[in-house]
């Protein structure tokens, strides 16, 4: 149950009776001849939660004079009204935090932020015999604690470190160069270490587990959004009481901006476990739900993000908190009803909306903040006053963004994840309090699941300008920025091409000017996948997604006279699946900023929560639970 909490002050006007006052001028009309004058009053009214003058609860003080002699200060006689409003809560209580705090994943997170804090210490102490010196330096360690004004959380979905590899090759060799002495913008973060990506139950990862323990600081299961391993997936009933808070969460109760940013849906796993709390992350809107999780009380994804404000307001006693300020991706159709009557200009669908609730949830989204902007096109961003917009929801295609190849292509238009970041530190940076951003580059993960290395790899190049711009526009002295992946792909550099061998290319051996031929007499290129739908030929087709549309064609095929570098070419793969898989292996993560020393080694996935929330001192002033 909630309880109303009254600052001291407002508890001591409550303890006040409705007082009166008749005479010797102190209500401002003086008796004549001794007689007394009009009689003043004070009334105090207690103001529940949600107030539209105290949001919190508090107090409305009325004063006035009784003109009718009624002994009641009526509406007319009201001279003026002051409150005493209760503050918004900035912090979370520990008992609210329980269901993380009781975690053994986020318990040992916090523990390895000491241990790297430590090892630190010790690995940069000339003399570990000074005493003071130690001491010294460990005091400065200390004090770096909530440094980070800013956090920005940068994840390439399915950026393995082979990916990293490839288009820093590529995009040296765009611009002229080898291209293996290249730098992503990324590279050159001074700190750097890799991330174990198992979901509490499987080996092989998916994007709604790995991020979940990324932005809560809790490993979970496959498939599930913002809840710890006590989930049973795709079971309503067994969300209730193991759902978690998330660094975007903290960030809000903390007075800070928020905002997301995805080149996929962002209902999608990765950004959904941002703000949502879900048994099943295919639960994008309410037609994807089972009756009988509807029936249970389950929400869609979708209205979790327009319920957001008032979701986390729920949770937390006397909360008064703004909402995401900025909200960036694709999507559209789990946000408007399945009627061709909602269809937005761009629509490629017949219908575009899914929902069979027919609400349409842009509408409610502008209801609910009057003075928030909506839009979906190009001209619509274009527009964008970042000095005074207030808070934005921008869902620019049908279901995920384009990919970068392919933006141009795109009915009404929409902007590169580079242009979505900058304007969205924009908007946040007008914060005096800081912000949270995550930016994710959704689309390089479904490159490799199309076989597409070319799509995946621009798409890490595009991903690397937009980090490039948000280091730019930032200051490292107050914004911690971490940049990595949730899990990586059965994706290969291989074979021994020649230094400068086109990377998207054929195997070219070093000393020869001529492709090298497999056991089977026929040329090889050198990035390849393990599994997926195999050898595409598709010339300057700049959409992956095209390969769904034909049959496998696994195993070898004769590459000698087909143009591997272009767009519509996808890679060989081995074994025949609908979709190439995601990879087991560890993934990086470079860091920068305050708190940024705290990324190194191999370490859990959940310690990236930790980290941000070291830096930021997210969680640093929960309370102790009376």
């Amino acid at each position: 149950m909630k309880t109303l909490r009254l600052s001291a002050i407002a508890v001591a006007i409550l303890g006040l009776a409705s007082c009166s006052d008749g005479d010797n001028g102190a209500d401002g009309i003086n008796g004549q001849n001794g007689v007394d004058g009009l009689t003043s009053l004070v009334v105090q009214t207690a103001l529940a939660v949600g107030d539209a003058s105290c949001p919190n609860s508090g107090v409305q003080i009325d004063t006035g004079l009784d003109s009718d002699a009624s002994g009641t200060l009526e509406t007319s006689e009201i001279t003026a009204t002051e409150y005493v409003c209760v503050a918004g809560a900035t912090s979370v209580s520990s008992n609210e935090l329980l269901t993380s705090l009781n975690n053994d994943w986020f318990t040992d997170g916090a523990q390895r932020v000491e241990d790297a804090k430590a090892a630190w210490l010790d690995a940069t102490s000339t003399s570990k015999t000074n005493i003071t010196a130690v001491s010294s330096r460990a005091t400065t360690i200390a004090s770096l604690k909530g440094q980070a004004k800013n956090v920005i959380l940068f994840v390439g979905d399915g950026m393995g470190i082979s990916t990293v590899t490839a288009a820093r090759i590529l995009e040296g060799q765009l611009n002229g160069e080898q291209g293996e002495d290249n730098q992503l913008s990324f590279e050159s973060f001074p700190f750097a270490g890799l991330a174990k990506t198992y979901n509490v139950d499987a080996q092989t990862p998916d994007s709604a587990g790995t991020m979940t323990a990324m932005m809560s600081g809790v490993k979970t299961d496959v498939g599930v959004i913002g809840v710890d391993e006590d989930i049973e997936r795709g079971e309503c009933s067994t969300v209730a009481g193991n759902e978690l808070f998330t660094a975007l969460e903290l960030a809000e109760i903390a007075g800070k901006s928020t905002g997301i940013i995805s080149t996929a849906r962002i209902t999608h796993a990765t950004p959904a476990a941002t703000y949502a709390k879900s048994a099943d992350r295919n639960w994008e809107d309410i037609s994807d739900m089972p009756t009988e999780a509807i029936e249970a009380g389950c929400m869609d994804i979708a209205e979790q993000l327009i319920s957001f404000e008032t979701l986390l307001e729920a949770k937390v006693d006397n909360l008064d908190a703004d909402g995401i300020e900025v909200v960036f991706g694709g999507g559209r159709r789990h946000f408007l009803p399945k009627d061709a009557a909602y269809n937005s200009t761009d629509a490629v669908s017949e219908v575009e909306g899914d929902r069979t609730d027919g609400r349409d949830l842009t509408a409610e989204w502008q209801a609910n903040y009057a003075s928030g902007t909506y839009v979906m096109d190009q001209t619509g961003f274009d527009a964008i006053d970042t000095e005074n917009t207030e808070r934005v929801l921008g869902l620019f295609n049908e279901s995920h963004m384009q990919y970068e190849a392919d933006r141009g292509n795109d009915v009404a238009g929409e902007p590169s994840v580079s242009k979505m970041t900058e304007t969205a530190i924009n908007i946040l940076n007008n914060d005096d309090d800081g912000f949270f951003l995550m930016v994710e580059s959704g689309r390089i993960d479904h490159g490799h699941h199309a076989g597409s290395a070319y799509n995946a790899l621009t798409d890490t190049i595009a991903f690397s300008d937009a980090i490039a711009k948000a280091v730019e526009m930032t200051d490292m002295s107050d914004t911690l920025i971490i940049v990595t992946a949730d899990h990586g792909h059965v994706f290969t550099i291989a074979g021994y091409p020649k230094r400068g061998n086109p990377i998207l290319g054929k195997v070219i051996s070093v000393g020869s000017t001529e492709p090298a031929t497999a056991g089977d007499g026929m040329p090889y290129t050198t990035l390849g996948y393990t599994n997926g739908l195999g050898f595409r030929d598709l010339g300057d087709e700049t959409n992956a997604d095209a390969t769904y549309t034909l049959a496998a064609a696994t195993g070898r095929h004769d590459l000698t006279d087909v143009d591997t570098t272009s767009s519509g070419f996808h890679q060989e793969a081995l074994i025949p699946l609908g979709s190439e898989t995601h990879s087991g292996e560890d993934v990086a993560v470079f860091a920068q900023g305050p708190g940024a020393f705290l990324v190194n080694g191999t370490q859990e996935q959940n310690m990236i929560f930790h980290i941000m929330n070291f830096a930021a001192d997210l969680s640093g002033s929960v309370e102790t639970a009376q």
